[in-house]
């Protein structure tokens, strides 16, 4: 695919995420998933209950925001309250004692933080997948094409924003760097991915290495340059319950909710690679 391809399929997706997520809301987002694994739907009445809060990458948030309306009206004795940031700093503050019932994580390093401090009620289910892409202003005005033009010198050069090492993003930008031999020297690194879509998509930087799903879900604010094998910096998101929770039975329950069908279907439509 070439960077016009990927252009026009993120056009083509966001017109077509539009229409899914309608459908959703009426009652027919439950197509079948894209990745290997899911589970059936749960039956609609429920006697979980409780008060959950859900610490999430900001990659997740757009799905979550859905997933989560679809939890409680499976689920009405439940409320939900999302916090959204780096992975890193999310399981920093889980670590700290912050009063979490869930943690989702775009990779699996901050995932072990918290499974190596026992942290964990239960096994992190691996639920998608990401990759990354760069993404430009909509027509591309500097015809950036690869990873090595991110570093050109001189007239033309793109002042470049990635996240920082520590996130999984900029884990997963320096592995796609270091791998084509670029040197890049970032104007800034963000501590989580929706920062540097946002510097992008404000006219602030000219380009920024995001996931394929930010670039979807700025609905043509930018436009997404396909980085080659990409998957060869993919990273597993997953989610587990916190060690504590007042809700116990709600936190597993949400972590389980995320291998169904529809929200396994509403993860690939928003861009997100199956589970591994």
């Amino acid at each position: 695919m070439n960077p016009k391809t990927l252009r026009d399929a993120t056009r083509i997706g966001a017109l077509a995420l539009a229409a899914g997520l309608a459908a959703a809301l009426a009652g027919c987002g439950s197509g079948q998933p894209s990745g290997p694994a899911s589970t059936p739907d749960p039956a609609p009445a429920s006697q979980i209950g409780g008060d959950l809060t859900v610490y999430a990458a900001a990659s997740l948030e757009p799905a979550f925001e859905q997933i989560g309306d679809w939890f409680v009206d499976e689920h009405p004795d439940v409320s939900i309250e999302f916090s959204y940031d780096g992975s890193s700093v999310l399981a920093t503050q889980i670590l700290s004692g912050a009063p979490v019932d869930v943690f989702a994580s775009a990779d699996a390093p901050n995932m072990e933080k918290i499974t190596s401090e026992a942290r964990n009620d239960g096994e992190p289910t691996a639920f998608a997948t990401s990759e990354l892409a760069i993404a430009v202003a909509p027509g591309n005005p500097l015809g950036i094409e690869t990873l090595a033009d991110l570093a050109r010198a001189g007239a033309g050069a793109p002042v470049t924003v990635i996240c920082a090492a520590e996130v999984p993003c900029g884990n997963a930008s320096r592995a796609l760097l270091e791998r084509d031999g670029v040197e890049l020297a970032p104007a800034s690194e963000e501590q989580n991915v929706t920062a540097v879509l946002t510097k992008v998509r404000e006219g602030e930087a000219d380009a920024g290495l995001v996931y394929l799903s930010d670039i979807l879900r700025a609905e043509g604010e930018v436009d997404g340059i396909e980085i080659q094998d990409a998957s060869d910096a993919a990273g597993d998101y997953l989610a587990v319950p916190i060690e504590g929770s007042d809700a116990p039975e709600a936190a597993a329950a949400f972590s389980e909710f995320l291998l169904t069908d529809r929200v396994q279907q509403l993860l690939a439509d928003l861009g997100f690679g199956p589970a591994r």
